[in-house]
């Protein structure tokens, strides 16, 4: 095995994600850079992430025989969709099964709590964060959640939706190979967070759509990314590897109509996904107040601990679940994390409807008017 330059920064790459598995102290210096495109980045997610940038970087590269890599970054494109839109289907799926609406934070309260929504899923991770509970539990810290506490709730769908990971992981590998360094160095990237996005947060969480909408970017314009890079540098050997890969809608006919839809589609997609996960925010906000469900409470559950304006309380003895309506001026997150502390080890899990106005500023004037929003 040759090794070159892209193999080097793989190599990197992994020892990095080592050094973040093992201390802390990379993480003020990488923490601020990954939580731009992880959706707010945790040891978990950085360890991963550099990773899979090592694995990318790397394996194709070990690949001798010649496949058509355009083509296996058209089915990589095709699997991440429909792992992503699986995964929200498999979130309706496990609400149905639980008899909880789907506006709802689910928050498991078994070992460490985990929680789980539409609009961010982590029932993949669960079953991911099993398996490697499993094979390295000693190994991983206690402040990497895995999820393990929503594995027993996923339905059994979860599981078969679970192995399209590793089949997209193998055509992403075969869609880098035999490309030019820096299409290869965004591809990796790129596949990285999608991988990380379908396994935590799902389709409206920024890693999945970072990842889906670098792949098609790379896709429909990655000859002219190497071109003017590799003119800039000079690189005379690069350009003509970069000859190698021509764009699909230049071959010989290809209509004019399909380069137009090619050339705009990936904007579409980009403005269609960021009004429907606004949309199902909005549509399913609970303003006026949080109803958060309690079930199979203990007797010594106690919420004034943490100062939260309690609205009212109902007791239900036939389904042994208590609900809390508690006041709407608070950040839904907090409040989220908040409740674990006074419901650990008082509960099997609770729920809590969300609010996304509860995320913005001047929230108070913003709610007066939210109604208007939801028409």
């Amino acid at each position: 095995m040759k090794v070159n330059k892209t193999i080097i920064i793989g190599l990197i790459s992994i020892v990095i994600g080592g050094i973040i598995l093992t201390s802390d102290i990379l993480n003020p210096i990488i923490r601020p850079v990954t939580h731009l495109f992880l959706m707010g980045s945790s040891k978990g997610k950085d360890i991963l992430f550099f990773g899979l940038l090592g694995l990318f970087l790397i394996i194709p590269q070990l690949i001798k025989k010649n496949y058509d890599s355009e083509k296996y970054l058209q089915i990589s494109m095709g699997i991440g969709w429909l792992l992503l839109i699986l995964g929200i289907a498999l979130e309706v799926m496990f609400r149905q099964q639980m008899g909880i609406k789907l506006n709802t934070v689910f928050c498991s309260m078994s070992n460490t709590m985990s929680s789980t929504s539409i609009l961010h899923t982590h029932l993949l991770k669960s079953i991911i964060g099993a398996l490697i509970s499993q094979i390295m539990g000693p190994f991983v810290q206690s402040n990497i959640n895995t999820g393990v506490g929503l594995y027993s709730y996923v339905p059994s769908f979860g599981f078969l939706v679970i192995l399209l990971i590793p089949a997209l992981f193998a055509t992403l590998i075969l869609a880098i190979r035999n490309r030019p360094w820096f299409t290869s160095l965004l591809l990796a990237f790129f596949s990285s967070c999608l991988i990380i996005g379908a396994i935590d947060g799902g389709l409206f969480g920024t890693p999945a759509l970072v990842g889906i909408l670098g792949l098609y970017l790379v896709y429909r314009n990655g000859f002219y990314m190497n071109y003017i890079l590799y003119t800039v540098l000079r690189d005379k050997n690069s350009l003509e590897k970069n000859e190698e890969i021509q764009p699909v809608y230049r071959n010989r006919g290809f209509k004019e109509w399909r380069y137009i839809f090619n050339r705009f589609l990936i904007w579409f997609v980009v403005v269609g996904i960021i009004i429907l996960r606004m949309s199902v925010g909005v549509a399913g906000a609970e303003t006026d107040y949080y109803t958060v469900d309690v079930v199979n409470p203990t007797d010594n559950i106690d919420l004034g601990d943490i100062n939260l304006k309690v609205i009212e309380q109902k007791n239900y003895t036939d389904s042994n679940k208590t609900t809390y309506y508690i006041d709407h001026n608070y950040n839904e997150m907090e409040l989220i994390n908040d409740l674990k502390h006074p419901l650990k080890n008082s509960c099997e899990y609770y729920t809590v409807t969300w609010n996304i106005f509860s995320y913005l500023e001047d929230y108070p004037e913003i709610n007066r008017y939210s109604f208007i929003l939801q028409k």
